[in-house]
């Protein structure tokens, strides 16, 4: 058995580690981990959850459903009440319903925007947002625990558990929708009624921001909505190189501009009449712009050590705080729960703000953005146009460049904080970061991050400069690192 059940629970091939069997061993050690005195402690957040519920979802891979049939039925045999999703859904409608029902924790089968043949496990805690690292650590601990003694799981049969209602069968979109309906002005869509695409590349956020919209008279075509376990064969992925399908119906006249959500719906990438794709930092930057200047809204501002600082220049314009954290939503939840935190986002495009749970939600965003191009009356292009005006120029570009062997991160970010240049591009160095890897901060606000992999022999390189030569260099000088490892 190899499982590693990390800070973003499992994922492996299906039917080659990804099997019925060891999902069940996996399950038990949540259901082990979670009925510990320990679960808790750091994550109660003030809730006083129900220590016997739990809430399991799936998305649309292959066998999601069967997979979290069994899940259900370890949870019930170990004495939970399962709420079982009736259908495919996204994972922050997962989230918000362990929330919504006081549940103790949930989990969620999906591989996210992993390539088809994978699938997975989210946990999440009752806060609704993903369990905290140390919870993850708990469950890796009661997995190898388990294996020693050679303990396997608890097993119910599903019948019987429906039955006595061990296992209750519910729809998780009704409460979900209403609270999204809260945080959305509708009344705005109604009365400007944009013309828009929404792709659901095939996941389980399929039908939710068309369904959403209904009613308010606006145009919305869905494209990649139907039930497709192989993607297409693609990964389900809202970035440019996988948003073909997107472009083309935009081309084709189908709408002005365009949203998608990756394969569980957590992540959001856009895309203007233009056929341009409108990344995830600048969703971010409009959002947080339409907040504060449409709706008037305040507090902190959170982003990854990996997103644009298009954002602090917003946030030192609007007199907001600004908190950077290492890569991974996780780290932005936490300051969701402590504080008053206006948005929060990742390059990758995990993105939430005020109101909601602590989870990145494409579903909520595409629609936000749905908002704010009805809200300036113009295109999606001229909004990008306008912010990069603002606070850009902005271009960004991420490499992972591989090397010829392994190398130590501690060791590697040692060195790179050591060696730090003088200069990049002409632009002399002003910071050097090492909360996540080593960021090379410039005179002229660009930087270059590289994260060494902790688990293969691989620079994650990323950089963000004021010109697209700035960009070159900056990546150019990742190359010469990578080159350099001997």
């Amino acid at each position: 058995m190899t499982i590693h059940f990390g800070t973003d629970g499992w994922r492996a091939v299906i039917s080659d580690t990804f099997t019925f069997n060891n999902l069940r061993l996996v399950t038990q050690a949540i259901a082990d981990a979670v009925a510990s005195p320990s679960w808790l402690n750091g994550s109660s957040q003030g809730i006083a959850p129900d220590m016997n519920r739990m809430v399991v979802g799936f998305d649309t891979r292959f066998l999601s459903d069967r997979f979290a049939q069994e899940v259900a039925r370890v949870l019930a045999a170990n004495g939970y009440t399962v709420y079982l999703s009736q259908a495919d859904i996204s994972t922050p409608a997962l989230s918000y319903a362990v929330r919504n029902l006081n549940a103790v924790g949930g989990v969620m089968i999906t591989a996210s925007h992993n390539a088809p043949r994978y699938n997975g496990v989210k946990l999440k805690s009752a806060y609704g947002g993903s369990a905290l690292p140390e919870q993850c650590r708990q469950v890796e601990v009661y997995l190898n625990d388990n294996e020693a003694q050679a303990r396997g799981p608890n097993l119910m049969d599903y019948e019987q558990a429906r039955q006595s209602k061990s296992i209750i069968r519910f729809n998780p979109i009704i409460a979900y929708s209403e609270h999204l309906r809260k945080l959305i002005d509708f009344d705005l869509i109604a009365e400007r009624q944009p013309r828009v695409v929404v792709d659901s590349m095939y996941g389980s956020g399929r039908g939710a921001i068309r369904g959403m919209l209904q009613g308010t008279g606006c145009e919305v075509q869905e494209i990649r909505g139907e039930m497709n376990p192989g993607f297409g064969g693609v990964h389900p992925e809202p970035i440019s190189r996988y948003l073909g399908a997107l472009s083309g119906a935009i081309g084709a006249g189908l709408g002005n501009f365009g949203v998608a959500t990756d394969g569980d719906a957590d992540r959001i990438g856009a895309m203007d009449e233009r056929c341009n794709f409108v990344d995830p930092h600048k969703i971010m930057a409009l959002a947080l712009k339409h907040l504060v200047e449409k709706r008037g809204w305040s507090g902190s501002v959170v982003r990854t050590v990996s997103t644009t600082r298009m954002i602090d220049r917003l946030a030192k314009q609007y007199g907001l705080s600004m908190h950077e954290t290492p890569v991974g939503f996780n780290h932005i939840a936490d300051y969701m729960l402590k504080e008053d935190v206006l948005i929060g986002g990742e390059e990758s495009g995990g993105i939430s703000f005020k109101g909601h749970i602590p989870e990145g939600d494409g579903v909520l965003m595409g629609l936000l953005l749905i908002e704010i191009v009805a809200a300036s009356g113009g295109t999606l292009h001229e909004l990008v146009e306008d912010l990069l005006k603002e606070v850009g120029p902005a271009f960004y570009e991420r490499k992972d460049m591989r090397l010829k062997h392994p190398v130590s991160k501690v060791q590697m970010v040692k060195r790179l904080q050591d060696d730090a240049p003088a200069q990049i591009g002409g632009q002399s160095l002003v910071e050097v970061s090492t909360q996540d890897g080593v960021k090379y901060i410039l005179a002229d606000d660009s930087w270059l991050l590289i994260r060494p992999s902790g688990t293969e022999p691989v620079l994650r390189v990323y950089a963000e400069g004021r010109s697209g030569d700035m960009v070159k260099a900056l990546l150019g000088y990742g190359e010469q690192i990578a080159a350099s490892i001997a």
